[in-house]
């Protein structure tokens, strides 16, 4: 799978643009996890509001998962990623929420995390996340016997 992530802020645009179903034929909410709000919206505006304890403005982690052309890929392939994505990046048992994208017969998702431990009141720091994500992507290819695209070749 190809995997883009970014810190960001700007909780309630991330929101809306994930519950997006004009740009999208199906929208669904796999997971809401560790919030107390059970909807996105809620959840993150849950998590702006736990960073105002803290100087981090970009409070949130957002990460798409894009699997090839050819391979529709299963929720369940979704979850996998995104658990091996939470490990390999330090955000294990952060609050998340995932979300799945289907537009003209492709399927995508998009899993975000909060930044925030909320028992020290600090940030989560990603040094060289693209670096660990491009290394997860390449072995997702491989484990799943897909060819990889140029920029994942070594």
């Amino acid at each position: 799978m190809i995997l883009k992530g970014s810190q960001r802020g700007a909780a309630s645009n991330l929101s809306a643009h994930l519950m997006n179903d004009r740009d999208n034929d199906h929208v669904t909410v796999l997971e809401v996890r560790g919030f107390i709000a059970r909807d996105l919206h809620g959840a993150f505006a849950e998590a702006h509001a736990i960073s105002k304890g803290t100087k981090c403005e970009q409070f949130l982690f957002s990460l798409s998962l894009s699997p090839p052309k050819e391979h529709t890929a299963t929720e369940q392939e979704f979850l996998d990623a995104v658990d091996r994505a939470e490990a390999k990046l330090g955000l294990t048992g952060q609050p998340r929420a995932i979300v799945l994208h289907e537009k003209e017969g492709r399927r995508h998702a998009h899993v975000v995390w909060s930044r925030i431990d909320a028992k020290t009141m600090t940030a989560i720091n990603l040094p060289h996340f693209k670096s660990k994500l491009n290394d997860l992507a390449r072995d997702l290819y491989l484990d799943h016997g897909w060819v990889l695209p140029d920029g994942l070749r070594r």
